[in-house]
């Protein structure tokens, strides 16, 4: 369950990401920043639970790659081989940090 949080603050962070380029009007800033409280606030729960270090860098990874999709997308930034392949890469780091991150174990010998 921790680690959906991360991810749900991931994508929330894209949002906010673009938000702060392209918010012009006040439902768009009140949209960015409310993805900002939920992605902050998602990523300090499982922050509480799993390692720090690993759930900030599964937060930023995810939340850079999927920005730089986003660009290419919905904002028609050039599609280059050389973002793929390092996305790729960075995604690969990002699902190793999780693959050898685990749960911290509850009382009972279950983990949430």
């Amino acid at each position: 369950m921790n680690w959906v949080k991360v991810f749900i603050a991931a994508f929330f962070e894209v949002f906010w990401v673009i938000g702060l380029k392209h918010a012009d009007d006040l439902w768009t800033w009140t949209g960015t920043v409310i993805s900002i409280i939920v992605s902050f606030y998602l990523m300090i729960m499982a922050g509480k639970k799993l390692p720090v270090g690993t759930v900030y860098a599964v937060f930023v990874g995810m939340g850079t790659a999927g920005t730089v999709l986003s660009d290419i997308i919905f904002f028609h930034e050039p599609l280059k081989i050389s973002k793929i392949i390092l996305v790729s890469i960075l995604l690969i780091g990002v699902v190793g940090l999780k693959l050898v991150t685990k749960d911290e174990q509850l009382e009972g010998g279950e983990t949430e």
